[in-house]
C-alpha cells in the first residue's frame, strides 16, 4: 500500500514540475533565475549533441541547413515532452491511488490508466475505459481542464514567438543595405560617408533593436537557436556589428553622433551580456585578434578615404580597445556556442551584398552568353 501511494505521490510531482515548467516557459513573461528547469537541461542536452554535428559539417551552407532544423524542431520536441509528462504522472496518480475502471479487474494494468489519461488530456473522449470512484472522476476533470488549457496555451504561443522572430530578421535584412554581408562597422561607416544625421538615426534604430532582443529572447530562450534566412547573417553578427560601430564613433569619429552610439552601445552589451548569462557561458578571451594593429591602419585610411575626420594618437586607440574589452569576450563566448561567425571589423575584397546575388540572374547571364555559333545554309555557301 505504501509503494502505490509513492508512485501517486510521485506522478503529482512529475506533473506539477512540467505544469511549472511550462508556465514560466510559455506564460510567465520574465527570465526564470533558479538553475533547475526542465527546459533549460532540455536545450542544454538537445543542442549539444546537435551542435557536435554541425561542428563537423565544413561547407556553411550545409552546416547553417542542418543548424536552423533545431529552433523549430525542438521546440515541437518540446511540448511533446511535456504532454507526455502530464500523461504520464496523471497515469500514476491513478494507478497509486489505485481508481476503480469500467473494464474486468483482472486486465486493469497501468498502460490502461496510462491509455485512459492520454484519451482525456487530449479531450478525445471515447469513453471505452472510465473511473468508477469520485476521486478518479475529480482527476479526470482536472487533467481534461489542464489539457484543454494546455493546447490553448501552445495555440497562442506560437504565433507570439515567430512575430518576435520576424520582427529580428526584418532589421537585420535592412542591415544588408547599410553594412554588407556579412555585415561588418567598416562598410556601414563607409556607406553613410559624412551624413552623420542618417547614422545617428541607424543608431537610435538599432538601440529599440537591441532592447527588443534583450527583451524577446530572455522571455523566449528559444528565440536564439533560430537562425536567419542567409548563411552570411545572424542576430548576433548584426548586434555584433552595431558594437563594433559605436565603439568606433565613440573612440575614433571625429564630429560623429557620440551621444547616440553611448546609448546605443549600453544597450547592446546589455543584451550580449544577459544573453551570455542565460546559456551560462563565460567570457572568453579570442584566440585571433579580430582587429589586430595592421588592420585597425587598414581600417582608419579606408574611413579617411570615406570622408570621416579620425581622432588621432595613442588615447584613442587606447579608448577602442577598452571598448571592445567590454563585449567582444561576451559575444565570442555566444559565437562559440551557438556556432554563429562573427563579423568582420571590414572588407578585406569586394563582396557582393545578399541583395546582388541570384541564382535566376546566374542563369539568365548563362543563357545570354553564346555558347557557339550557328550558322544558315546560306552563310555555308556563299
Amino acid at each position: 500500500m505504501g509503494m502505490t501511494y509513492f508512485i501517486a505521490v510521485l506522478g503529482f510531482t512529475l506533473s506539477s514540475m512540467v505544469l511549472r515548467d511550462a508556465f514560466e516557459t510559455i506564460i510567465l513573461p520574465r527570465h526564470v533565475t533558479h538553475r533547475f528547469r526542465f527546459a533549460r537541461i532540455f536545450y542544454r542536452f538537445t543542442w549539444r549533441l546537435r551542435s557536435v554535428v554541425g561542428r563537423w559539417i565544413t561547407d556553411d551552407k550545409r552546416r547553417e541547413t542542418y543548424l536552423s532544423i533545431f529552433g523549430p524542431l525542438s521546440l515541437l520536441l518540446l511540448l511533446g515532452v511535456w504532454a507526455t509528462g502530464l500523461v504520464a504522472g496523471f497515469a500514476m496518480m491513478h494507478w497509486g491511488l489505485g481508481t476503480p475502471l469500467n473494464v474486468p479487474p483482472g486486465s486493469v494494468r497501468f498502460s490502461t490508466y496510462l491509455y485512459m489519461s492520454g484519451t482525456t488530456f487530449f479531450t478525445l473522449g471515447p469513453g471505452d475505459v472510465t473511473p468508477l470512484g469520485s476521486l478518479g472522476r475529480v482527476l479526470v476533470v482536472v487533467e481534461a481542464g489542464i489539457g484543454f488549457g494546455f493546447l490553448g496555451a501552445v495555440l497562442s504561443y506560437l504565433p507570439i514567438l515567430y512575430q518576435a522572430f520576424s520582427r529580428r530578421e526584418v532589421s537585420i535584412s535592412l542591415l544588408d543595405a547599410s553594412a554588407g554581408s556579412p555585415p561588418s562597422a567598416g562598410e556601414l561607416l563607409r556607406r553613410h560617408g559624412t551624413d552623420m544625421a542618417e547614422l545617428g538615426q541607424l543608431l537610435s534604430d538599432w538601440k529599440r533593436w537591441s532592447a527588443e532582443l534583450l527583451e524577446s529572447h530572455l522571455s523566449y530562450t528559444v528565440l536564439a537557436y533560430f537562425r536567419s534566412q542567409h548563411t552570411n547573417q545572424s542576430w548576433l553578427a548584426a548586434l555584433a556589428t552595431i558594437l563594433d560601430t559605436c565603439a568606433l564613433v565613440m573612440a575614433g569619429v571625429s564630429g560623429g553622433p557620440t551621444r547616440q552610439a553611448q546609448v546605443t552601445f549600453a544597450i547592446a552589451r546589455h543584451a550580449a551580456l544577459d544573453l551570455a548569462q542565460i546559456f551560462n557561458k563565460s567570457p572568453r578571451t579570442l584566440a585571433l585578434d579580430r582587429l589586430p594593429p595592421c588592420s585597425l591602419t587598414a581600417l582608419r585610411c579606408m574611413l579617411v578615404e570615406a570622408g570621416f575626420t579620425l581622432k588621432e594618437g595613442v588615447a584613442a586607440e587606447q579608448k577602442l580597445r577598452e571598448l571592445r574589452q567590454m563585449y567582444e569576450p561576451y559575444v565570442h563566448a555566444l559565437s562559440e556556442y551557438l556556432l554563429m561567425e562573427l563579423p568582420p571589423w571590414f572588407r578585406v575584397t569586394y563582396m557582393p551584398d545578399s541583395w546582388q546575388n541570384s541564382p535566376w540572374e546566374k542563369l539568365i547571364v548563362e543563357m545570354a552568353t553564346p555558347t557557339h555559333s550557328i550558322h544558315s545554309p546560306m552563310d555555308a555557301s556563299g
